[in-house]
């Protein structure tokens, strides 16, 4: 009978067998380099990322030092184990975030050991047959108040993770007692570790490169309302089809609607940080979480503006190109607005060139006004002005958005104490007062006072 089974693989050919790993190389060869460009990404798009990752593993190597060191390690014994562990768990990207997990986590430690041990001294005085259903009972009681706590806003938003170490080590050391002789001695070591690591953590997240949650969310809706502006200045080149370069703003706007945690997010965690540069202590964090709604909503008639362009015909009828400089006008002015108010933000000065925008913005609405009252007349195609009458609907949604803006932007101004442009090097810079009265800044020595009534409540 003819042999018909496979050759071994011990005799295969090496020429064939190299070849046939090559494709395996090449693929192992291109996963690596992807996966470098991708590190390499990373670092790029916010290098803190790298000083933070240096940061967690110094204070690491700090707090092993409790090992390292025999007159330390006799001091805390194994123990010390907790330092790491609360470097592992406390260590965060933002300095309020470390601080409000140390703060935390350190206080809830030195609560819940006292209580504990006095749970158990108070149980104690019953005799030990009774004293296990005392501490039982105390445990039930105590923890199922913490417990019922975090369903308050206020304390679930800040305190949440101080509660669940409270319960965690309450429920440690009122137990313990049971069968540990040297109870306050165990507490003692355990509290001070923590302590221990948590003021490394601390001292090692402010002083040594600190990223600032506070700082954050400063640019983070500054940046939002640049986006905003960006469309909205672009908005009317794009509807009439105008050639353009770059059109990343019609995508870049979508961020924004879904920042709403992560605003919530860096508000709580600046509410822990210390004063810092332009940001004092107690900085008004809550009026940059009302910017941010109002930023949103904003963002959410930009949304509905955008579907129109796509259903957007090439040809321009007679109508179109009569609506066309008013309509464009009025995008292009609320999004200066915008970019005003982006920019006063960004430089902690009085918004003041706004409310010149939101003028003109009313005039080309009522120069829009005007050309519809004039399609009446001349029977234009109902179909067509219905859009444009839908589009100018929505651009003066947005109009009332960021009047709204700019109220909530003047209240952050005053709150945060921003600067006023008083000073002789604010010159050539003309700005309107809230009254309305402008004030152009000549080189010389005269100065001329100019009235403008300006109404901004129509």
């Amino acid at each position: 009978m003819e042999n018909t089974s496979l050759p071994s693989p011990t005799h295969q050919n090496p020429t064939t067998f190299l070849s046939d790993l090559k494709p395996s190389f090449s693929k192992i060869k291109h996963a690596m380099v992807e996966f470098g460009m991708r590190i390499k990404k990373i670092g790029e798009d916010d290098p803190r990322r790298i000083a933070h990752s240096f940061k967690v593993a110094s204070a690491i190597t700090l707090v092993s030092m409790v090992y390292y060191l025999q007159p330390v390690y006799n001091g805390m014994g194994d123990a010390g184990m907790w330092a790491i562990l609360t470097v592992v768990v406390v260590f965060e990207y933002t300095a309020g975030a470390t601080l409000s997990k140390s703060m935390n986590r350190g206080f809830a430690t030195l609560v819940a050991g006292a209580i504990g041990i006095g749970a158990e001294s108070f149980a104690s005085l019953f005799g030990q047959t009774v004293k296990p259903v005392v501490i039982a009972c105390l445990v039930f009681f105590i923890v199922a108040a913490a417990t019922f706590s975090r369903f308050f806003p206020n304390i679930k938003r800040r305190y949440d993770y101080g509660i669940l170490i409270f319960i965690l080590t309450f429920a440690l050391v009122s137990v313990s007692g049971c069968r540990v002789e040297k109870l306050i001695a165990l507490a003692h070591q355990r509290a001070s570790t923590i302590v221990f690591g948590g003021a490394t953590c601390i001292i090692i997240s402010l002083c040594v490169c600190p990223v600032w949650a506070g700082e954050d969310l400063h640019n983070l809706i500054a940046l939002n309302l640049e986006k905003l502006a960006s469309f909205l200045e672009g908005f009317g080149r794009e509807y009439y089809k105008i050639p353009e370069g770059d059109k990343s703003f019609l995508e870049a706007y979508k961020s924004v609607l879904n920042s709403k945690a992560t605003e919530e997010s860096l508000a709580n965690f600046a509410w822990w940080e210390v004063g810092h540069g332009k940001f004092r202590f107690r900085h008004p964090w809550k009026q940059y979480l009302k910017i941010g709604v109002l930023t949103r909503q904003c963002a959410y008639h930009v949304e509905a503006l955008n579907g129109y362009l796509n259903g957007k015909q090439e040809a321009s009828s007679e109508f179109q190109k009569i609506v066309q400089e008013p309509y464009t006008k009025t995008s292009l002015e609320a999004g200066k607005a915008l970019k005003e108010l982006a920019s006063s933000m960004k430089l902690m000065i009085y918004p003041s060139t706004p409310y010149i925008h939101m003028e003109n913005c009313k005039k080309a609405v009522d120069e829009l006004n005007t050309a519809l009252q004039a399609s009446r007349v001349e029977k234009w195609d109902i179909v067509e002005t219905i859009p444009f009458i839908a589009t100018i609907s929505i651009l003066v949604d947005i109009l009332k958005c960021v009047e709204t803006i700019c109220e909530a932007m003047e209240e952050l101004a005053k709150l945060a104490h921003f600067k006023k442009l008083k000073d002789k090097s604010d010159k050539k810079r003309h700005f309107i007062q809230h009254d309305g009265a402008v004030k152009p800044v000549d080189d010389g020595n005269n100065e001329e006072w100019v009235a403008i009534n300006v109404d901004t409540k129509q």
